[in-house]
């Protein structure tokens, strides 16, 4: 959730099941392409990733902020906006909705930590992957497996300290929003 860009909560829920779901199906149906070569089984990893991912997301993203539902797509774009700004947010009226996006970020924080130590076992095993590709593999498998590894260690290296400044930004915009709503 804390990746979603703040363009898609503009969105309706089924325009953001379907602007996650194509992205990464797209994205990862390339990667099949440039691995094995094969149309077929890209085609088959788009619309079954598309499918099934662009529903997680568009469902996680109803779970954690729930009240998003009851607003308009301007509304909810300019909340998303102005808490990952760290700026009060320009309409009163929407203050009280910084402050549960602030907490729907911070939930979301605390969801991610199981997801670190997976991504960092995956990183060890497509780091490997990835040498034996290189000895034994083609071209594209060799490519492809060291994307991977490249695409992990700067989630590893970069989602961390990112995740940081976006969570104290938050906080800043949930502060501003709690002066203009007299704390509440």
């Amino acid at each position: 959730m804390m990746l979603v860009p703040g363009w898609m909560w503009r969105l309706g829920t089924a325009g953001r099941r379907v602007a996650a779901g194509l992205a990464a199906g797209l994205f990862l149906g390339v990667f099949v392409l440039v691995e094995a070569g094969s149309w077929a089984g890209a085609v088959v990893v788009f619309v079954v990733l598309s499918l099934f991912h662009g529903t997680r997301v568009a469902r996680r993203m109803e779970n954690i902020w729930p009240a998003a539902e009851g607003m308009s797509g301007a509304d909810r774009t300019a909340v998303v906006r102005a808490t990952r700004r760290g700026e009060a947010v320009d309409d009163p009226r929407l203050a009280s909705s910084v402050v549960e996006y602030a907490r729907a970020l911070r939930r979301g924080a605390e969801e991610d930590r199981l997801r670190r130590r997976v991504v960092l076992l995956v990183t060890a095993l497509a780091v490997a992957l990835a040498v034996y590709d290189t000895v034994r593999g083609s071209t594209g498998q060799t490519i492809a497996s060291w994307l991977v590894v490249l695409l992990l260690l700067a989630d590893l290296v970069w989602w961390p300290r990112s995740r940081a400044r976006l969570l104290a930004r938050a906080d800043r915009a949930e502060a501003s929003a709690r002066r203009a709503t007299g704390g509440h």
